[in-house]
C-alpha cells in the first residue's frame, strides 16, 4: 500500500490501472464480450449451382485478432504486471532525469542555414518548417527520414494530424502531404498572399489565416475550398480551435469567432489597442496576447473581456493555456505564469536575456527558449529554475517536448542544429515484489521499502518525509 499512496501523493497513476478506453492495447468491452476469437461474415464463393466453394461462412475464424496480440506483447505484460513500485520508481527516474540527467541522443547538423519557424513533436515524427521552403520529417529518436520539396518560399505554418501534414508559407500555397510516404497529396491555392497560420479541427478539415485577411476551410479528402471567411481588415496572425469553433487574431486588433460548420463569424472581440501575435481557447475561455503588452481573457459565448492580465512591458507572443493555468512568454524576456480563478500572478519568471521565441508546459514544469540562445526549464508549482538544458546557442529557434523527450532547434556556428533529448529510465525487468507481502500487515511495508520511499519522498522536494506524513 506504501507505494500506492507514494504514486496518488505526486499524482502519478499507474498506466495499468486505465479503463479500455484509454489503453490502446486493451481490447474494446464488445470485443471482450464476444471472445477471443472473431467471425469470418464475409459471402461465400460459390459455383455457377449455388454451392459454396471451400468451407462454410459460418466457420470461425480461429486466428487471434490484432487487439489480442498487442496485449500478449512484453511490453503489455510488463505493464500489466508492473507494481506501485515500479510505477513509481520509473516515474521517480523520470523525474530526476528532467531536474539533473537525460541524454542527448542525438544532434542532427543540417546544411541548411534558414530559420526554424514551426517544430511538432508526435507520437511518430518530428516535423521541422523553415524559411527556406524545406520541410524536414524525423523520426521520433531524431533521424532523418524525408525532405518534402514544393513549397518554393519559405513555410511559415504546419499542422500535423497522425500521417497528414498541412503546410502553407510565403507562396500563398496550402500543402497537404502523406509523411508516411513523402508524397504531396494535394495543392490547395486560393489565398492571395502568404499563409500565416494552420489548424486542423478534425482528420479531413483544415483551416488557414493568411495576410490577404481572410480565413479559410479546406476539405482535405477533396482538395476543395468549403468556405471563405472574410471580416478582418489586416493580416490573420493566429488560430486556435475547440470543436465546431475557431478564433482568429489579427493584427486589425481583433479576434473574431467563427463557425466552422456554418462558415460564419458569430462575435467580435475587441479591446486591444494593437496587433495580435498569440491565441489560445479551451472552449471555455479564449486567451490573446499583443503589441500593447497586455493579455485578455475572453468569453467566447458572449464576446466579453473578462479580465485584462498586465505585467509584460513589450510584445505578448507566447501563451498557453492548461486548466486554470496561464502561461505567457513575453518580447522582454519573461515568463509569467498566471492564476484564471483568480486573474492574478503566480509566478513572474526572469526567464531569458531577449525575447521568448517558445513556451510549452505541462502539469510539472515549463520550458522555455529564448533569442539569447537559452534553453531553461522551470517548476510549474514553485517558479523555480530547475536547470538549463543544452549548452547555450546564437539562438533558439523552437522547443518542444513530452514526458520523456525533448526536442530543441537552435542556431550555432550558423547552422541550424537539432538536440533530442531522452529523459527515459533505462528498461528494468519485472519487479515482482509483493506489495501486501503475507508476512505483515498491508499497511505496513518492510524496513528496505520504508526508507527508499522516504528517500524518495524527500529528493522530491517534500521536506523531511516520515511514515506518518506519507
Amino acid at each position: 500500500m506504501l507505494w500506492k499512496i507514494m504514486c496518488d501523493k505526486h499524482a502519478w497513476r499507474r498506466t495499468s490501472s486505465v479503463g479500455p478506453s484509454e489503453d490502446p492495447d486493451s481490447p474494446s468491452l464488445s470485443q471482450a464480450s464476444q471472445g477471443p476469437y472473431t467471425f469470418n461474415n464475409r459471402s461465400p464463393k460459390r459455383n455457377i449451382d449455388g454451392s459454396v466453394v471451400g468451407p462454410s461462412s459460418s466457420a470461425p475464424n480461429l486466428t487471434l485478432p490484432k487487439q489480442d496480440a498487442l496485449s500478449t506483447s512484453p511490453r503489455a505484460r510488463k505493464r500489466a504486471s508492473q507494481s506501485h513500485y515500479s510505477h513509481f520508481r520509473h516515474k521517480y527516474m523520470i523525474e530526476a532525469a528532467w531536474r539533473k540527467g537525460g541524454e542527448s541522443i542525438i544532434k542532427h547538423i543540417t546544411p541548411d542555414q534558414g530559420v526554424v519557424t514551426s517544430l511538432h513533436l508526435t507520437d511518430k515524427y518530428i516535423v521541422v518548417a523553415m524559411d527556406n521552403a524545406k520541410i524536414h520529417v524525423f523520426n521520433t529518436v531524431g533521424e532523418h527520414q524525408k525532405t518534402l520539396k514544393g513549397h518554393v518560399m519559405g513555410v511559415w505554418a504546419m499542422v500535423p494530424w497522425d500521417d497528414i501534414l498541412v503546410s502553407g508559407g510565403c507562396d500563398r500555397d496550402v500543402r497537404v502531404w502523406d509523411m508516411k510516404t513523402g508524397r504531396s497529396i494535394h495543392v490547395l491555392r486560393g489565398h492571395t498572399s502568404t499563409v500565416r497560420c494552420l489548424k486542423m479541427s478534425d482528420a479531413n478539415t483544415a483551416i488557414s489565416g493568411s495576410r490577404d485577411t481572410t480565413l479559410r476551410i479546406w476539405d482535405l479528402q477533396s482538395g476543395v475550398c468549403k468556405n471563405v471567411l472574410v471580416g478582418h481588415q489586416a493580416s490573420v496572425r493566429c488560430l486556435a480551435i475547440h470543436g465546431d469553433l475557431v478564433i482568429s487574431g489579427s493584427y486589425d486588433t481583433t479576434a473574431r469567432v467563427w463557425s466552422i460548420s456554418e462558415g460564419r463569424c458569430l462575435r467580435t472581440l475587441t479591446g486591444h489597442f494593437s496587433q495580435i501575435y498569440a491565441i489560445a481557447f479551451d472552449g471555455n475561455r479564449c486567451a490573446t496576447g499583443s503589441l500593447d503588452t497586455s493579455v485578455r481573457i475572453w468569453d467566447p459565448k458572449t464576446g466579453l473581456c473578462t479580465a485584462i492580465l498586465q505585467g509584460h512591458t513589450s510584445l505578448v507572443g507566447q501563451l498557453q493555456l492548461r486548466g486554470d493555468t496561464l502561461v505567457t512568454g513575453g518580447s522582454d524576456g519573461s515568463v509569467r505564469v498566471w492564476s484564471l480563478k483568480t486573474n492574478s500572478p503566480i509566478h513572474r519568471l526572469a526567464a531569458h536575456d531577449n525575447s521568448v521565441t517558445s513556451l510549452q508546459f505541462d502539469d510539472n514544469r515549463i520550458l522555455s527558449g529564448g533569442s539569447d540562445g537559452r534553453v531553461k526549464v522551470w517548476s510549474v508549482e514553485t517558479g523555480q529554475l530547475v536547470r538549463e538544458l543544452s549548452q547555450p546557442a546564437e539562438a533558439v529557434w523552437r522547443v518542444a517536448f513530452e514526458e520523456e523527450k525533448a526536442v530543441i532547434m537552435a542556431s550555432r556556428s550558423n547552422r541550424t542544429v537539432m538536440e533530442v533529448w531522452s529523459f527515459s529510465p533505462p528498461d528494468d525487468p519485472i519487479d515482482r515484489r509483493s506489495e501486501s507481502p503475507l508476512s505483515m500487515p498491508e499497511n505496513v511495508p518492510p524496513a528496505d521499502e520504508e526508507e527508499e520511499a522516504t528517500q524518495f519522498h524527500q529528493e522530491l522536494g517534500d521536506g523531511d518525509a516520515t511514515m506518518s506524513d506519507i
